[in-house]
């Protein structure tokens, strides 16, 4: 089971993310899920975005967070 949960888009756009059951914040970009996995102790969290290992995105699209496109870091 991936670490790093990455919540469906939300109606009023942005993605919850979860480390290990929990939360970290409510990313509205890959650079909001990167900083706040930096936060969490993992410096080098981008390429981890792509790696099914780690990251679970749960609904919607990867690198969708809902506010009319995709995003990346």
């Amino acid at each position: 089971m991936a670490r790093i949960v990455i919540q469906e888009p939300s109606p009023t756009g942005g993605r919850r993310v979860r480390v290990d059951g929990q939360i970290l914040g409510l990313a509205h970009s890959d650079r909001d899920v990167v900083e706040f996995l930096r936060r969490a102790g993992l410096p080098d969290a981008e390429p981890l975005l792509n790696d099914s290992a780690w990251v679970e995105w749960r609904g919607g699209q990867p690198h969708d967070y809902g506010e009319g496109g995709l995003s990346s870091a």
